[in-house]
């Protein structure tokens, strides 16, 4: 059997500074994502709805989904990849998260 991992990032369709992410941002990551890994698909246009507990309040973010699938987990690559997305994006926290798949 082979395994692989699908990585999926959770990106915010807004900045936290409240500005939309632009059509161009998502294409070149993308790009990026499929230049790295062979492809990427995204789910940018049917945005998933984020809530959360901040204190007594519930923040709410609209989120695309953008996956790859990875022969190996790299955890040092996500990690600064997630560390360059909060920056760029003004977020406190990107979620990247990882699972194994076993193809059948």
């Amino acid at each position: 059997m082979n395994r692989s991992y699908l990585v999926q990032i959770l990106v915010p369709k807004e900045t936290g500074r409240g500005r939309p992410v632009t059509k161009n941002w998502f294409d070149e990551f993308l790009q990026e994502l499929t230049d790295k890994f062979g492809g990427a698909t995204s789910f940018v246009r049917s945005p998933g709805q984020g809530l959360w507990r901040s204190g007594d309040t519930t923040e709410r973010d609209d989120v695309a989904v953008v996956e790859v699938m990875a022969a190996k987990l790299a955890p040092e690559f996500w990690a600064s990849l997630r560390q360059r997305l909060e920056r760029e994006l003004a977020q406190e926290e990107i979620v990247i998260r990882a699972q194994e798949i076993i193809s059948l």
